[in-house]
């Protein structure tokens, strides 16, 4: 009996030392963390018009969405990177008793806006095929969800879509009017941007670097947004 419990002994002791070994290895090795090269940006804003004249009467809350997708390329070892993609931007634009004209005809004919009453609501809404160029500063080099980030670039957007559309009522019944139009607007737009924010939440504001409508063809309003925004992956 005792000889079976020294044999039991000797056979178990190399497969510890190994199991111990690998343990201790595993214990020893430094954790390595895949970094978010935030891949995904999605912000929610509030649009506004600036430089906008007397005449026009924006009100209510005009609201915007723009998604991204987004390749990030390192600086070398630093904390910087560059990048840049493919997105969305999708901004809407209330008006208070007033409606956008974008349907007269003629060589002369420019966009212009009208006072008007009994309006429920009247919306412009535009849509840019949009490629965003970042350089992007990170605190934390190992994991980008956490820590200090904040970006500065530019955005080229196509104009892809627009329309106007009020909502007004007729003899005690809501009525919807929709009409889809691009014309007087400027087809490509440049806006600045910058964002600050920790891990995967971040505050942004846009510029435009070129007004809304083309020259001669409306007033020169410069369109501006600020808002939250998430990003990750």
């Amino acid at each position: 009996m005792r000889k079976c419990f020294a044999l039991l002994a000797l056979w178990c002791l190399p497969v510890t030392a190994i199991f111990a070994q690998d343990v201790v290895g595993n214990d020893s090795k430094p954790v390595v963390e895949k970094p978010s090269r935030d891949f995904i940006m999605l912000e929610f804003a509030y649009n506004g018009w600036m430089n906008k004249p007397d005449s026009v009467h924006t009100g209510g809350f005009g609201r915007g969405f723009n998604g991204f997708l987004c390749y990030d390329f390192p600086i070398k070892k630093s904390n910087f990177s560059f990048a840049t993609g493919l997105g969305v931007n999708i901004n809407n634009i209330y008006f208070d008793n007033q409606k956008l004209i974008l349907t007269d005809t003629g060589s002369t004919a420019v966009a212009h806006f009208i006072d008007t009453g009994g309006f429920k609501k009247f919306k412009y809404t535009t849509t840019f095929l949009t490629a965003p160029f970042e350089l992007r500063y990170f605190s934390n080099n190992i994991n980008r969800n956490k820590g200090f980030k904040a970006a500065i670039g530019l955005r080229v957007g196509l104009m892809v879509g627009a329309h106007t559309k009020e909502k007004y009522s007729v003899g005690g019944t809501t009525v919807d009017n929709k009409v889809n139009s691009t014309r007087f607007l400027n087809k490509w737009e440049f806006t600045g941007t910058a964002r600050v924010g920790f891990g995967n939440f971040y505050l942004f504001g846009t510029y435009n670097l070129t007004p809304l409508f083309a020259e001669g063809s409306g007033p020169q309003v410069v369109p501006f947004s600020i808002g939250i925004g998430l990003t990750g992956l």
